[in-house]
């Protein structure tokens, strides 16, 4: 059976403000994809969440974002493409100086939040963000939904494409995340996330919100650190899979 690797967004507050229980789930995930400081995180939270992770050898990588700490990235924008582009590269290069400095390398890319949803239809700026990982001058794998055009983009311009599953968002019959602002989008029930995870894992399917079984091959399977119970969670979660004879271990 394929492994799976477990990743969580973590490094999201910003001076004195916490949101994530960084250093319980670096126990538990193999890959931790921090906040740059444009939906979250600073560069004290950035450094603190690259030492631990190093620390651990949980992979680390960069969490690219709309410029929105107010929305916490999730809100619709509207950016040029020349200026996404450069955005992309000052984030990621931004956590490579504190990767570099605990001893480690920013591993991999995963856009956050609304930027993340856009560039699943959006070409021109699935292409901006693919330019912007491209400008830092190293071929880092990223991280997407299957069948988006930001992996086809991706894939396309030479960089190692990773898809992804997320077992506490609703689907919908397209293999789409259902929006955050319908009813029913964040699955909360604790057993039921556990239970979607290993179907992720096993089968690469999961129930869209209208009954349906859709595909979703994912290599990585996201845990949102800003779950209420998320360390509980993803323990409970990374229990069942290996407790199934699946391996938990990192895609780089």
């Amino acid at each position: 059976m394929t492994p799976i690797d477990l990743n969580a967004d973590l490094g999201e507050g910003f001076g004195r403000w916490r949101l994530t229980d960084d250093e319980r789930l670096l126990s538990v995930v193999t890959s931790a994809n921090v906040a740059c400081g444009f939906h979250a995180g600073d560069a004290v939270t950035m450094r603190r969440v690259c030492e631990l992770a190093a620390e651990r050898g949980v992979r680390i990588g960069a969490q690219v974002s709309y410029r929105d700490l107010a929305g916490f990235g999730r809100r619709a924008m509207d950016v040029p493409s020349d200026e996404l582009t450069a955005e992309v590269a000052y984030q990621i290069g931004a956590l490579e100086v504190f990767a570099r400095a605990a001893g480690a390398r920013v591993a991999y890319v995963k856009p956050h939040g609304a930027l993340y949803n856009r560039i699943v239809r959006d070409e021109e700026q699935a292409a901006a963000v693919v330019d912007g990982v491209l400008l830092t001058g190293a071929a880092l794998p990223v991280l997407g939904l299957p069948s988006s055009r930001f992996l086809k983009l991706a894939e396309r311009a030479g960089l190692p494409t990773v898809t992804e599953a997320f077992a506490d968002r609703a689907y919908t019959a397209e293999g789409t995340l259902v929006p955050r602002t319908r009813d029913g989008a964040v699955i909360t029930d604790a057993e039921e996330v556990v239970e979607r995870s290993l179907g992720l894992a096993r089968s690469g399917t999961v129930t869209s919100d209208t009954g349906e079984r859709v595909a979703v091959r994912a290599r990585s399977l996201c845990l949102h650190g800003d779950t209420p119970g998320a360390v509980e969670l993803a323990r409970r979660v990374r229990a069942r899979l290996e407790s199934s004879g699946i391996r938990v271990e990192p895609f780089v």
